[in-house]
């Protein structure tokens, strides 16, 4: 098939797929609860509802949900083992012992590193780092890196967001009189391994209160309680925030509790004092003022990208530079690993949209696609492209070594590990959460494998996770929305997960009649809509152009937003950007 017959098939997919896309509207709260609220904090009731509607019933909760405080954050040693991890640390440290700080090499992985190599060379000398090689050592805790610890002396390695599966590993570092501390955050299977301390606040018998933290927000609890025994307080430590915030956000964890309040003062570090190496990105960028999606858009990837197109050790250098000359010439290698990383995915991207229209697999539950020569570092982002086009569990396999690797990526609702896990059988190694797992298996059983995870799949997927929706939170009118909503609106920030921001849905809008596709290839969606009248408000649909015959000759329609700030020579003003119309 050719690359016009690939386009004009996605195309065709991607508009069946709009037009399938279901809106949602939440239920609205009890008429008191909402009342109540208002009346407390003196806000209208469109505030007064959302926040209702994220369990925000009371005066109390709303001042910590929009005044968080570093006070709100739980004691550390809440969290099983950790007075054993201490321990253990404090004695490397009497015993002048070498420590290895041991991470994944994607973002949370590298920032974890940088978080306690930093912190714990503050009060050690004899610290390094260990980043294992994706192509070489795959993910997780290697033997490589064990021999490595090995030859060098390091008798204690700290492994950060990897660890929590690596039994064999662990009992092969024992064999060589090293000892483990693992701080992970990934579902433990049956058995866990055999060391000094494990730090997962998802382990069933650990009572830590909160337990969605991402690999570095429980490596940041390993340093507050280190800092604990030193009198240090947690104002000490807010340097450290900034890394913690960028792997909430690129890790895709909910930015409810501890979270929120480790990525609301996190972003105040990356926007008033980013260490040089976010720095050296926001120069690059030119950007004043960044949100946690700009977190996760911008500094994320060019993070990745050296772990995807190079090698993670890159990004730990990077973010442990204290020198702005040294970590812009790092952050430049590191911005040519992501414009490398864009094209290559964009490249497999289409190759594997085509497999899928050669073997007419359109109609199946799951898209899994395979070729040897894709590369390792980019097969995560491919698999979330296709959900773009087809919406469903989606794997995305290569040539690894002997092995073959994938990336698995899922849609709303549907819980891609537990149908990974069901085809264990075929699997040589596993790991991941809900939304996204990897997994490695021989070549031979790679078909067995993918008609397994297929027929899983269409036994345990309902029918509403095989249509993309958007969850609305409220109906409002035009003339709801001005410039003290936003600024209310505002502060609801950081989104993500578990907080994301609010969207409105009103009916009877019409285009003034100057309606129209902006961008290089059109196909975003531009228009000024009024609502009865009601004052002109610009809107911006990106990857709506096909949606121009729904809003033209002043058509009624209804449209599914969030507010937005549009900022044009000095002047800000406010625009929706459009979600859906109908």
């Amino acid at each position: 098939m050719n690359q016009d017959l690939v386009k004009q098939s996605i195309s065709s997919s991607l508009e069946n797929k709009e037009a399938q896309t279901r809106w949602l509207l939440k239920p609205k709260p009890e008429v008191s609860k909402i009342e109540a609220l208002s009346k407390a904090l003196k806000i209208d009731h469109t505030i007064s509802s959302l926040l209702v509607q994220r369990g925000i019933e009371t005066y109390d909760t709303a001042k910590t949900f929009f005044r968080p405080k570093l006070s709100d954050l739980h004691n550390p040693f809440l969290m099983k083992d950790m007075e054993k991890a201490v321990a253990r640390i404090e004695q490397a440290i009497a015993n002048n012992e070498n420590i290895l700080v041991y991470g994944d090499y994607d973002v949370d992985g590298t920032t974890s590193v940088a978080l306690m190599s930093s912190y714990l060379k503050t009060i050690h000398p004899n610290i390094a780092t260990y980043i294992p090689d994706r192509y070489d050592e795959g993910y997780g805790v290697s033997y490589k890196g064990i021999d490595f610890a090995h030859d060098n002396d390091f008798s204690l390695i700290i492994a950060l967001d990897c660890g929590i599966k690596a039994i064999d590993k662990v009992a092969y570092a024992k064999e060589k009189n090293i000892d483990f501390i693992i701080c992970d955050h990934h579902r433990p299977g049956s058995k866990i391994p055999d060391a000094v301390a494990i730090l997962d606040p998802k382990q069933s018998d650990c009572n830590y209160p909160y337990d969605e933290l991402c690999g570095c927000g429980v490596g940041f609890k390993l340093i507050q309680a280190l800092a604990s025994k030193r009198d240090e307080t947690i104002e000490d430590l807010i340097e450290y925030l900034d890394l913690v915030a960028t792997a909430i956000g690129a890790d895709i964890v909910p930015i409810t509790g501890e979270n929120r309040v480790l990525a609301y003062f996190g972003l105040q570090v990356i926007n008033k004092n980013p260490r040089a190496g976010f720095k050296s990105i926001i120069n690059q960028i030119k950007k004043e003022t960044l949100t946690i999606t700009d977190v996760v858009f911008i500094i994320g990837p060019r993070i990745n990208a050296a772990g995807r197109m190079k090698h993670g050790q890159y990004a730990v250098d990077l973010l442990t530079e204290t020198r702005l000359e040294q970590s812009e010439a790092i952050a430049k290698e590191i911005e040519a690993f992501n414009t490398n990383r864009r094209d290559t995915d964009k490249q497999i991207t289409q190759e594997a949209l085509q497999q899928i229209e050669n073997n007419n697999e359109q109609n199946r539950f799951t898209n899994v696609v395979y070729n040897e020569n894709w590369h390792k570092g980019v097969i995560g982002i491919v698999a979330s492209r296709l959900i773009e086009t087809y919406y469903k569990p989606t794997l995305v396999f290569t040539k690894s070594g002997d092995k073959l690797a994938a990336s698995a990526r899922s849609v709303t609702g549907f819980d891609v590990y537990d149908a990974i896990e069901a085809c264990s059988e075929y699997i040589e190694q596993f790991g991941g959460h809900k939304y996204a797992a990897g997994l490695t298996l021989k070549e031979e059983n790679y078909e067995a494998f993918k008609a397994k995870f297929e027929a899983v799949v269409s036994n345990t997927i309902e029918d509403h996770q095989r249509t993309p929706e958007i969850n609305i939170d409220q109906q409002i009118d035009l003339n709801t929305i001005d410039d003290k909503l936003m600024r209310i609106l505002k502060q609801f920030a950081p989104f993500g997960p578990g907080n994301r921001s609010p969207v409105f849905m009103t009916e009877n809008l019409k285009d003034t009649g100057y309606g129209k596709c902006v961008g290089d290839d059109k196909s975003h969606l531009r228009i000024t809509v009024t609502q009865d009248g009601t004052p002109k408000l610009v809107c911006i649909g990106f990857g709506l152009g096909n949606k121009l015959d729904l809003i033209t000759n002043k058509k009624p329609f209804k449209a599914v937003y969030s507010i937005d700030e549009n900022e044009w020579q000095g002047k800000v003003s406010l625009q929706l950007k459009l979600r859906d119309i109908k």
